[in-house]
Parts: C-alpha cells; structure tokens; sequence
C-alpha cells in the first residue's frame, strides 16, 4: 500500500486531499524527509560518497560556474573538533560521514590569476551569494539521493559558529567559507523521528503577488505544532511563532553569527 498520502498527511499534520498531485517515488522520497540526529556505527557502502557527488554535481549551476566546493570528514578526530565548533552537536560525532559544503571563489580566482585576466567581480555580494546558492542546491541533491538509498541527513547551520576555526580544521585557502554541513549515515531506528509538519500552503503559496495576510494560517499552524511538539515529548516554551521570533530577537541569539561580516571579510570576501 502507497505510503504517499501518510506522508503528505504528516507534512501538513493535518488530512489533506490534494487530488492533482501525482504521486510517485520520487515525491513520495520527498515528502519523506526527516532531519536525523542519531546515527548507526554502520560504514557506509563503497562508492556513496562518489553518488552523492554525482547526484550534487547534477544539480542546477548559475551560469555553470559551480562556485561550490565539499569536504568529506571521515577522520573521528576531525569530527570531534567540528563537533564543538559547531555547538557541541553529537551527531556530527556520531555519523559516519560528514559532509561541509562550501562557497568555493578560490577556483575561478586561481584560474584568472594563471591567464593574467581580472577577477574583481568575484568581489562583490552577488557572487558570493550564487556561490551559496550553488552549495544549497548541490547539497540538496545530495540529500535527496541519501534518503532513496536508506541514509539520513540532517544539515548543520552551527558550521557558521565560528568560521574561522573552521576554515583552519578543513584547511581553507582565502576565497573559501563554510556555509553548512551535513551529517549522513544510517539511521538508529531505536530513535523514532517522525515527519515535522510545514507551513500550509497559504501561508508560503503567492499567487500572482504576495498576500502579507497570513495570521489564520499562522494560528493553524502553531496548533499543528502544538500537538506535535506534545506527540514528540518535545518541551518546547510557547508557540511556533513565539520559538520562531526568539530565534531572531537580537545579535545574542545568532551564536556568534552577528560578526558574520567581518570575518567573510578576513577570510577573503570584500562582499561590495
């Protein structure tokens, strides 16, 4: 029996009949997504690495300059480290492989440099930007090709932390910067993760222009959560949109993320 319409009913906690959605496996894998944070010792098979590359290099590149770069952590040590840096998440530990994805203008700026061609463009805020994008779309790929193989990921905003330090572990040239990371390994089932419910549709789905109304859709949803939060045992304080807005309060609730800026300008972005 077609598991798509659980799926597509956890995702929006609610029943939902969407009679034009096409169900197939790749939807279904989609909707399917949980963000895994416990992981069996189990190795990964050989050549997976090499698949999620593949599957990451297939995935849409702003004028085909692919401005992104990965390193693969294997070393337990080396994840250890990370694992601080990133505010002491166990999993990174944990999982036997760890992807960190990178805004990556060192290429194209050794490449100009060789052929004595000007590069300033790479200066600017726009690049660095496609260079992010690129990375989200390549590691999403990725992602998406672990989940069809039986993987779990879960990614890693803490990479951000303290970037610095980062760059130093993975051995960064300037040019270079962390964007996020990605834990991938086998799931421990013993630690049930069910699907977090999203949005509705109408609070992210403009059609045409954008509708700034969205408060009926936002108070269904922080019931939605509500139940989930409880269902999981979760002890969260208040309501999804009150946890959502304390996460944005002010410059202490970013983790060392508000210097962002300055140290992308150390580490070789001028961003103009």
């Amino acid at each position: 029996m077609s598991q798509f319409p659980q799926f597509l009913r956890d995702r929006y906690g609610t029943d939902i009949s969407h009679p034009h959605i096409r169900e197939n496996d790749v939807v279904t894998c989609l909707l399917a997504h949980r963000s895994i944070r416990a992981y069996r010792p189990d190795p990964l098979p050989e050549g997976t690495l090499e698949t999620l590359i593949a599957a990451a290099q297939s995935a849409s590149s702003s004028s085909n300059l692919q401005t992104w770069s990965v390193v693969a952590v294997e070393d337990p040590d080396r994840k250890a480290t990370l694992s601080t840096l990133a505010g002491n998440q166990p999993y990174i530990r944990q999982c036997p492989l760890f992807l960190a994805w990178l805004v990556d203008l060192a290429r194209l700026t050794q490449i100009a440099e060789q052929r004595g061609l000007p590069h300033a463009g790479l200066d600017y805020l726009e690049m660095f930007l496609m260079a992010a994008i690129d990375a989200a779309l390549a590691s999403q790929n990725a992602a998406i090709a672990a989940e069809s193989l039986g993987l779990g990921i879960v990614y890693i905003g803490g990479l951000r932390n303290r970037p610095e330090e980062v760059a130093s572990v993975l051995q960064l040239p300037p040019h270079v910067f962390g964007v996020f990371g990605m834990c991938v390994g086998y799931p421990d089932e013993a630690q049930s993760v069910a699907i977090k419910p999203r949005l509705p549709q109408s609070a992210v789905l403009h059609r045409e222009t954008y509708q700034a109304a969205q408060n009926e859709a936002i108070a269904h949803y922080n019931t939605i959560m509500r139940d989930f939060y409880a269902a999981q045992q979760m002890n969260v304080a208040g309501d999804w949109a009150e946890h959502s807005v304390k996460r944005v309060a002010g410059a202490e609730s970013l983790s060392g993320r508000d210097r962002l800026c300055e140290i992308l300008n150390r580490l070789g972005f001028p961003l103009l």
